[in-house]
């Protein structure tokens, strides 16, 4: 994902947009999984993990208030949300200064057995998917595992694809896509700017 601030940045998704997107997805996990009974949402640090937080609501709001009439998700029970570090799972460790690590926080019900889906703010070459479905692998047995991305901007470099997408947003190599959220920038918005020059092969 990209991180790059440009005085050239042009929004591409505001607030309103963002929040739309995301009532899309949750509303496609649902239709997708038939109810929400066995999912569980995974935020990629940083931003993936407010942006699950943010789809587990919606997902609420969609199949019910928890353990009210109706609620397919059963009484008193939320949708789980959770974090996964990758950062120990990236295959380019040794190319970059060393990293902080995150928070990696699995839902007391755990994984084995559920549906999980991974959530990022952007997809580009695919390699900090392939990280994190590394990092699921020591964690546990999910009976299946889909993707959901705020944007995918292309060019990819694994044979990665998401199952979610908020938009598709075609972009040359020379740009940057940088996602604002308010939890951690005080704002909603994604933003499509020029790239500075940067050391080769950053991701």
């Amino acid at each position: 994902m990209d991180s790059h601030d440009s005085d050239a940045a042009r929004p591409v998704l505001e607030g309103p947009d963002i929040a739309r997107v995301l009532t899309r997805i949750a509303h496609e996990i649902v239709e997708r999984a038939k109810g929400a009974e066995d999912v569980v949402l995974l935020g990629i640090p940083t931003r993936g993990v407010f942006l699950a937080q943010r789809l587990a609501a919606k997902l609420e709001e969609i199949v019910g208030a928890p353990g009210g009439p109706g609620d397919p998700v059963g009484p008193g029970r939320e949708i789980p949300v959770g974090s996964l570090d990758i950062t120990m799972y990236r295959d380019d460790l040794r190319m970059h200064p060393p990293r902080a690590l995150a928070r990696t926080d699995i839902p007391s019900e755990g994984i084995d057995g559920r549906l999980v889906v991974l959530v990022d703010d952007v997809l580009f070459s695919g390699r900090t998917i392939r990280a994190a479905l590394d990092a699921l692998n020591d964690i546990g047995r999910p009976r299946a595992v889909q993707l959901a991305v705020l944007v995918d901007r292309g060019h990819r470099e694994l044979p990665i694809r998401a199952d979610y997408v908020g938009k598709n947003l075609p972009t040359s190599l020379r740009e940057t896509v940088k996602v604002q959220l308010a939890e951690e920038d005080g704002r909603d918005a994604v933003l499509l700017g020029a790239k500075p020059t940067a050391p080769a092969g950053e991701r």
